[in-house]
Parts: structure tokens; sequence; C-alpha cells
């Protein structure tokens, strides 16, 4: 069997086609928020699909799942992936639908995107380009290629070296983040055919 995946169940929307995306590569995957789980799992993927708000307040309403997601990641060191929402909710600040505070875990705030070309359009929904940046090129799970993007807010890091890739839509939006054993993709790999199975498969094999 492969390695546990704790694969946060907290009613975010894209869980089964996440599960599903984890199980093609190999992970023995766990939906759940049971606090003792979370704590257990060699693996945390945190799944996200619709507001920032109703996501934060979605995952705060379960009784011990925050707290135990942070033990398991900043005191146990088991490698987090964060998916379209859930890498969003990594951020201090999330300023959809109101003022909402995220997980704190990468300083920066979610924003609307606002694209310097007035004639892009938001939502950011399609495939388009990953560009890892010159720093990041050589981290273990992120590469370059074509994902599928659905999102009208993005991740604005305060700090740029948490800043793995980037993607163009009407100027620059942060695709992918990072520090130590955490790792957010704004994009959907569960939606991005191989290059998305590559990913998920990179992600069970990391050893930050």
């Amino acid at each position: 069997m492969g390695e546990v995946v704790a694969l946060v169940d907290y009613g975010a929307g894209n869980l089964h086609s996440v599960e599903n995306a984890l199980r093609k590569v190999g992970a023995q995957v766990h939906a759940t928020a049971d606090p003792d789980v979370l704590r257990a799992a060699d693996r945390i993927v945190l799944p996200g699909v619709g507001s920032f708000r109703a996501c934060a307040e979605g995952l705060r309403a379960i009784p011990g799942a925050v707290e135990a997601m942070h033990e398991r990641v900043f005191v146990g060191g088991a490698p987090f992936l964060g998916v379209c929402v859930g890498m969003q909710l990594l951020a201090t600040t999330g300023l959809e639908h109101g003022e909402t505070p995220g997980l704190g875990w990468i300083a920066g705030t979610v924003r609307l995107i606002e694209p310097a070309d007035r004639t892009v359009k938001v939502p950011h929904m399609g495939w388009n380009d990953v560009a890892p940046l010159p720093h990041a090129r050589d981290h273990a799970v992120v590469d370059g290629g074509e994902a599928y993007f659905l999102h009208s807010y993005h991740f604005k890091p305060r700090h740029h070296e948490d800043v793995l890739a980037m993607t163009d839509h009407g100027g620059g939006l942060v695709a992918a983040v990072g520090r130590a054993n955490m790792l957010g993709v704004q994009f959907h790999p569960e939606k991005s055919q191989a290059y998305g199975l590559a990913l998920l498969e990179r992600f069970l094999a990391w050893r930050p």
C-alpha cells in the first residue's frame, strides 16, 4: 500500500476528483477531517473550490481540524499540498466577500484578479502555462508545463522567495507557492491530465 494521505474533507467541493487522482498515482487516501487521522497521516492535501470565506469558515467549523493540521505539518514535518482555494487558505488574509483570516502559514493576501488588459476576462479559466521561477527550478514537485486553472482571486505572497511558479493572465499571477514542507498550487492537478498526475506523483515521493 502507498503512504497514507489525509485529504481534508470540509465540504470544499472538489474532494472526489482530487481523491480519484491521488489514488490513480498510488496513494492510500483517507478523506477525513478527524483530528486524530490528520495527526497520524504521512501527508496532508487540502482541496478547495468556491469562495475563500466559505472555505475558511468551513474548515474552522470542524473542531480541532486546523490545530491537528498545524501540529502535523509544523511539528511532525508532514508534506502538505493545498489545491486552488486550499492553496489560498495558506495566506494571512483573504479579501473575497470582506476580510477573512487564512491559516497564516505563508504571509500574503488573496485578492481579486485585476488584469492590466481590460479585454482579459475574469475568472481565469482554462489551460495555461506554469513557469517555475529561477530560485524554484530545482524544486522536487513543481515543474513547468500546462495546467488547468479556474479562479477569480489570486494569492499575492509577501515574500518573493515563497513564490515557486507563475502564470500569465493579463499580467503575472502566482501559480505555486511553497516553504519548507508546504506547497500550494493555484491550478487543479486533478483536472490537468498527465501534467497534474505527474505533479501528484512527485508530491507523494517528496521528502522535504
